[in-house]
């Protein structure tokens, strides 16, 4: 006799006293549940084809503060979802307005005598670099690493990091007509010219212009501070310091949507306001004559000048487009939009897909994590790439967060940590040596790199020789901290220069894709 062992066949059998009409019942809700079955596979199985068909690259932009990224974050944008860019260009103006107040009240700030921009003795050019000799970063994958790189990097968000030059700046001297050394700016006495009164009292409704402008960008229900104390040389009264910061993701953008005279599509196609009205754009339009007087004042660039304020080094300089920005009926340009200063604090997250793409990145869904200077290991899980941007321009600056520390040091340090984690030993990296016409400028102007790195020896002072040199250098620290053998990319940058740039971000796009491919097996 057998016997059947299969615990289940006992549950399945039908009941021996079923009826008919039972047994019709049953075989309908069995239908039911292998069709239902059936169907949840084949969803299933239509979802699994999806996220093959629509693959996901994610890149991590890292780098100190103004070191480029939400400028390399707004060239991708710009390349490859120009529709979503061209119709937000509008929300930048009021930003655009806020860099040109917070400028021209840098300038008056200057300009008073009795304001002080002492920064902190200055160090010696051999405490300068970290490029002349190895120094071990922290060694990676430790808790007690971890939380010591977070502390040094969390500064960017708790300090301020100055657009208008000041806290760029420091006690080094780019100019080479003056160094007059380090203690010289506390004893820089000038007596204001009488005209600089007159158009200081001109320009006073600019800090109406500005409480109107902050209230704007900021969203309504936001409970936290917006604005970030200086942590630098400036007196703690130095309220026009104090930089304005919006939170991560696109809130911003939508309070100023709100409160913008005009949506973007109307602005879009007609260039003009129509009937309504931007009482910033009307103030500013009123007070262009005396900006432009300020600004092309030669006076008033020479105390700039001998007070080290460097304003065209920094993001959101418009004061040489006055004319133009502050017409009634202006509208930023995809340029203006890349130059615009809003810093954000936090991750940011950015989810496209792109319009502008070749075959085989149709479907490809792109998310670039901008960390603004917070924990970024978290993000290391599943990452594509990493885009650095190293700001070699800043060899002669110091951080707005400690005066203490040269900026180019800062990302040497940076780089080192970066290189050596051994959570990103299978990521491929991508240096951008990024603000490069802005170090072009300054070679040529006759600022002398070997100052600041003295391992530069007697090499030639020209962009050629420097930018080669630190290209060499950074990829040195590349091959030693790196845990195992990668591909490494380096490109000599200035982000805001679309013509340039967009070649560079091609070049990208197409070497994270086909490692994407290549990891995901489909090439």
């Amino acid at each position: 006799m057998l016997h059947n062992d299969d615990p289940l066949d006992a549950v399945l059998r039908p009941p021996p006293d079923e009826t008919q009409e039972e047994a019709a019942v049953r075989e309908a809700r069995e239908m039911e549940a292998r069709r239902v079955s059936a169907q949840i596979d084949a969803d299933i199985k239509a979802e699994r084809q999806a996220r093959r068909k629509k693959r996901i690259v994610r890149l991590l932009l890292l780098g100190q503060s103004e070191s480029g990224k939400s400028t390399t974050l707004r060239q991708f944008q710009r390349l490859y979802t120009p529709t979503a860019f061209r119709e937000e260009r509008i929300l930048w103006r009021a930003v655009i307005q806020l860099n040109i107040v917070r400028s021209i009240r840098t300038i008056l700030y200057a300009l008073d005598p009795t304001s002080s921009t002492s920064p902190p003795r200055r160090r010696s050019p051999s405490s300068i670099m970290a490029l002349a000799g190895p120094s071990a970063p922290p060694q990676p994958g430790t808790s007690a690493d971890a939380y010591n790189y977070d502390n040094y990097y969390a500064g960017y968000n708790n300090n301020y990091a100055s657009a208008s030059g000041y806290a760029s700046d420091g006690a080094v001297d780019s100019d080479p007509e003056s160094d007059p050394g380090p203690s010289s700016q506390s004893r820089f006495n000038f007596d204001p010219a009488p005209e600089w009164e007159a158009l200081r009292a001109r320009l006073l409704p600019l800090q109406h212009v500005e409480a109107l402008l902050i209230a704007r960008l900021v969203p309504p229900n936001e409970d936290e501070p917006t604005r970030l104390d200086f942590g630098g040389g400036l007196p703690p009264g130095a309220e026009v310091m104090k930089e304005i910061f919006v939170r991560p993701g696109n809130r911003w953008k939508a309070s100023e949507h709100q409160k913008s005279p005009a949506n973007s599509r109307s602005h879009s196609r007609s260039h003009s306001h129509g009937s309504d009205r931007d009482e910033a754009q009307e103030a500013l339009t009123a007070c262009a004559p005396a900006m432009m007087a300020l600004w092309a004042d030669p006076g008033v660039r020479a105390v700039l000048r001998r007070r080290k304020v460097r304003l065209e080094e920094g993001p959101g300089f418009f004061l040489n487009d006055l004319e133009r920005v502050t017409a009634p009926n202006y509208l930023p340009t995809d340029d203006d939009v890349l130059r615009a200063r809003l810093k954000t604090v936090g991750v940011s997250e950015y989810t496209f897909e792109m319009e502008v793409s070749t075959g085989r990145e149709t479907g490809t869904e792109w998310r670039i994590v901008d960390v603004g200077g917070t924990t970024w290991v978290p993000f290391f899980d599943d990452v594509d790439a990493i885009i650095f941007l190293a700001p070699i321009a800043g060899f002669d600056q110091v951080l707005a967060e400690d005066r203490t520390v040269n900026r180019l040091e800062d990302s040497v340090l940076l780089w080192k940590a970066v290189c050596s984690n051994k959570l990103l030993a299978g990521v491929d990296l991508v240096l951008f040596l990024n603000k490069c016409d802005i170090l072009e400028r300054k070679l040529a102007a006759g600022v002398q790199l070997v100052r600041y790195v003295r391992s530069y020896a007697e090499r030639e002072n020209t962009f050629a020789a420097v930018s080669q040199y630190l290209r060499g250098k950074f990829s040195a620290i590349h091959r030693e901290y790196s845990p195992n053998p990668r591909k490494f990319y380096a490109f000599c940058t200035s982000v805001t220069d679309t013509a340039t740039t967009a070649g560079i971000i091609a070049s990208v796009r197409d070497m994270v894709v086909r490692q994407h491919l290549k990891q995901s097996k489909l090439l």
